[in-house]
């Protein structure tokens, strides 16, 4: 009977996924059921936790918030402003109703979001008899260019200057700072163009870092595709390589149940199939930071792996993500074993279509498969 150490070894060197899951599948052979969690949380330890990543490790892309963008924008507003000399209510005006995108250098100037800008206008919009801008005009005048009229862009730019010059919301109470009195505003109109003509000290922009958060904006616009990062990463392979698949949370989970037989609910987070329509694998994506949330978690691929036995053996996978994991004893490697091994994270991702099922299913022509 082999060792713990040496059991250990043949899966961690195992030179194919489909090797390491074999020899997986013999630990309950060749050891008692004592040594189950050594064993696993031994292999979680040295051929998975590697490869794990938090994911604050990462942050979506949107064009919007990307360089170049803000580039253009704050390009057009210091050459119409004269690299904000001129920065008269008429120019400001003009600069706006010519190019709408400049209000995104704008704004952020005085450190408003898009929401708390329209909501300003509305204070200097009120006494001139007009109506204020809305958020989802802000919004599109800096991502868009949505044209404005005359009087909108007059209404923006006396809003900036009234904020600028501290006007618009006047001296607060007690220990209160507006939020015009930051480094690059703290003398208005005038801090901005020395700023602009003699540029920001690294101190003074990791400041604003610091105090404001890093990559807040980004994170809060894209906390959507943050909280789906695994799935969407899964089903973006699946789909580059033509696997037929099912991400199971967009479709009626009494249907999918209905299709393959499922009785656990609700059902993984992906199951992909063949062209006579069978069910050839289940898989289950989860990010978890936290130790217990992750214990809690690998109860889930327990169940899993029940439903995969009752199934016949159906392969089950688990793509994870996040330090929680790190914790191998009563996480991840119960996970390793539920899954006979077959765990995958964004690092290994590309990896998963090395192992059963997925080399018989790539390349298969989805569109004539079965609904």
């Amino acid at each position: 009977m082999a060792s713990v150490d040496e059991t250990v070894q043949r899966i961690v060197s195992a030179d194919t996924w489909d090797k390491r899951v074999a020899q997986i599948r013999l630990v309950a052979q060749n050891h008692g059921t004592a040594q189950f969690q050594e064993i696993f949380a031994r292999v979680a330890q040295e051929a998975y936790v590697p490869h794990l990543a938090p994911d604050f490790a990462y942050v979506h892309s949107a064009d919007f918030y990307e360089l170049p963008v803000f580039q253009a924008s704050y390009s057009a507003a210091a050459e119409a402003t004269q690299g904000f000399a001129d920065v008269s209510e008429t120019t400001l005006a003009a600069t706006l109703e010519q190019n709408p995108r400049t209000l995104l250098t704008f704004r952020t100037m005085v450190g408003l979001t898009g929401k708390e800008f329209a909501q300003s206008t509305q204070l200097v919009a009120e006494p001139m008899g007009q109506n204020a801008l809305s958020p989802g005009k802000i919004d599109s005048m800096e991502r868009r260019g949505t044209a404005v009229t005359s009087e909108q862009a007059l209404i923006v730019a006396r809003t900036l200057n009234q904020i600028m010059d501290g006007s618009l919301f006047g001296d607060p109470p007690g220990e209160l700072n507006r939020k015009q009195d930051k480094f690059d505003t703290a003398e208005g109109w005038a801090t901005v163009q020395s700023l602009a003509r003699e540029g920001v000290p690294y101190d003074a922009f990791l400041h604003q870092r610091h105090y404001g958060g890093a990559f807040r904006q980004l994170l809060d616009a894209t906390s959507t595709k943050r909280g789906n990062l695994l799935e969407d990463a899964v089903e973006e392979l699946f789909i580059e390589h033509d696997i037929p698949y099912i991400r199971t949370g967009s479709h009626n989970q009494a249907e999918i149940a209905e299709r393959f037989e499922l009785t656990v609910a609700p059902a993984p987070d992906f199951v992909v199939y063949d062209t006579s329509g069978t069910l050839r694998g289940m898989l289950e994506c989860k990010l978890v930071n936290d130790g217990g949330t992750a214990r809690d978690k690998a109860l889930r691929f327990e169940r899993l792996r029940a439903e995969a036995t009752r199934l016949g053996g159906v392969p089950l996978l688990a793509v994870l993500a996040g330090l929680g994991w790190t914790r191998v004893n009563d996480t991840l490697g119960p996970v390793v074993r539920d899954t006979d091994g077959r765990v995958f994270t964004l690092a290994t991702l590309p990896e998963m279509l090395e192992v059963a099922p997925f080399p018989s299913l790539v390349g298969l022509d989805s569109r004539n498969l079965p609904e």
